[in-house]
């Protein structure tokens, strides 16, 4: 084999590895907008307490497919292999960390519509527990 195709076949691993790392941490990303959006559509009661977080992962959603257009448009204009790599490591980077920010707004966002549904413990509750003892 010549070393250019050596070369090609190493950058060929390169991509599928940091494709298949970049597909792993979307999965686990649509894993959890697809968590909060079961919950959110579960109930009609729930659309207004969940709106905020369907709106987020609607957000999300655009900006990380923007993202995937702008990488493919940045790809098409390597002028080299070399750009190519760097665009692409570059790329899987950036997406892993925005995908686990993501996840992150997202959990807190539903930890936050979810705490409207506990129940609230009467005021005096609490007092008359401590005085059977």
């Amino acid at each position: 084999m010549a070393q250019g195709d050596e070369m090609i076949q190493g950058f060929r691993d390169l991509v599928e590895r940091n494709i298949e790392q970049a597909r792993t941490s979307y999965g686990y990303y649509l894993d959890t907008v697809a968590d909060a959006l079961r919950v959110w559509s579960s109930s009609p009661s729930f659309d207004s307490r969940f709106k905020d977080v369907q709106e987020l992962a609607m957000q999300f959603a655009k900006q990380n497919g923007e993202s995937a257009f702008a990488m493919g448009k940045d790809l098409a204009a390597a002028k080299d292999l070399p750009q190519m790599v760097t665009l692409q490591n570059r790329y899987a980077q950036v997406q892993m960390e925005t995908y686990a920010r993501q996840a992150q707004e997202l959990g807190r966002a539903m930890a936050a519509a979810a705490q409207s549904f506990a129940p609230r413990k009467p005021s005096g509750a609490t007092e008359a527990a401590g005085k059977k003892h």
